[in-house]
Formats: C-alpha cells, structure tokens, sequence
C-alpha cells in the first residue's frame, strides 16, 4: 500500500503537447469591426428615411395647401363671373324695359279709359306678360308712406286726415328690376295740416273725455 502525500492534490492528465491554458474554457471572442458597425449602420439608415419622409410630408402639406388656395381662387372666381352675369343681364334688361315704360304707360291710362279692348287687349296683355318674365315689376300705391328713395313728388298739398307724408294719387306708377329701380312711381303727396293734432292724438283725446265724463264723483 503506497502512502498518500500530505498537501498534494490530484491534477487531471493534460495531453503532451498541450498548456494548461487549453484546460480552461475559452473566453467569447470580441466582435468583429462588422459586427460593431451593423448597428450604427442600421441608425443611419433609419435616419436617412425620417428625413426623407418628413421631406415628403412637407411638400405633400405645400401642394395640399396650393391645391386649397388655387380652389378657393377658382370658387371666387366663379361667384364674380355669376355675379357680372347677373348685373350685365339686369343692365341689358333695364336698358330695353326702359325704352318700352311709354307704351306701358299707354297700356295703363287705356285701361283706366277702357279703351283696352279687340286685339289690342290682346296685344298689351302679352306685351305685360313678356316684360313681366324679364323681371319688371310696377310699384306704387295710393295710401303709402312716402319715400324719397322710390317715390318722386309732383304734387304737394296739406290734409287732415294723414299723420305723415302720404301718397295720395298715382300720377306715373314706377318699375324695378330686382332691388333696382329703373324709374320712381311719381305721385301726389299730402303732408298733416301745419299746428293740426294727429288723428290719433285727436281720437286718443277724445277717448280720455269721453272715460272722465262717465267717471262717477
């Protein structure tokens, strides 16, 4: 029996040839200079598509914006056409109705005579139809208030029986084409007698006495 050595501590064989070093497990290998540039690489790449993508957001905004103004101009465009077409069609229309406002006149005060009969009834009546689906429309009316703006005085006289200037006659009946007048209805006015109460204040009176006479004491 062999005796063991105090101390002394078994080493497991090691081939000849080969250092202990080989013994121990290798350590992980450093990556290479590729495996260190792949993900800066990738960062740059991601990069680059960002700005270009913002790149093409911007001119998609620039043409969206251009796209807007150039439809906005197109709509005023369009509304201003309109309207010139309009005004050069009531101008042209107010130009002819004008030209015809003495036979309409003859029209009326024939009719006022009854003399509007035969073919002539026949004739005025379309003659009033056509200037009617031109737009012309006649205004003027006994009773209303007078206004300056549509109405021209010929005639001017005091009555008790108004408030305020009154049109009391029709001398001419005026016409308008839309919100444009082409000729004032001339009329005959009646303004309240000077230092004369109004009606209503007279009627107001009098209900007033009329009350305190009843009233009992």
């Amino acid at each position: 029996m062999t005796e063991e050595t105090p101390g002394f501590e078994e080493k497991p064989d090691v081939p000849s040839g080969a250092s202990s070093d080989d013994a121990e497990p290798k350590a992980a290998a450093a990556p290479s200079e590729e495996e260190a540039a792949a993900p800066a690489g990738d960062v740059q790449q991601t990069a680059a598509l960002t700005a270009q993508l913002d790149q093409v957001r911007t001119a998609l905004n620039e043409r969206t914006g251009d796209l807007q103004r150039l439809q906005a101009e197109y709509q005023n465009y369009r509304r201003r056409v309109e309207r010139d077409r309009v005004t050069v069609k009531e101008v042209a229309a107010a130009g002819l109705l004008t030209e015809l406002l003495p036979v309409l006149d003859d029209v009326g005060r024939a009719r006022e005579h009854g003399e509007l009969v035969g073919g002539f009834k026949s004739v005025a009546e379309s003659l009033e139809t056509i200037v009617a689906k031109l737009g012309l429309q006649q205004f003027g009316k006994e009773g209303e208030p007078f206004d300056p703006t549509i109405h021209e005085a010929l005639m001017h006289s005091y009555a008790p029986d108004v408030t305020e200037t009154t049109c009391v006659a029709i001398l001419q009946p005026g016409y308008r084409i839309g919100e444009r007048t082409i000729r004032p209805a001339r009329v005959a006015v009646a303004e309240p007698q000077p230092g004369a109460a109004p009606a209503a204040a007279k009627e107001e009176k009098a209900d007033d006495e009329e009350s305190g006479g009843t009233e009992e004491v």
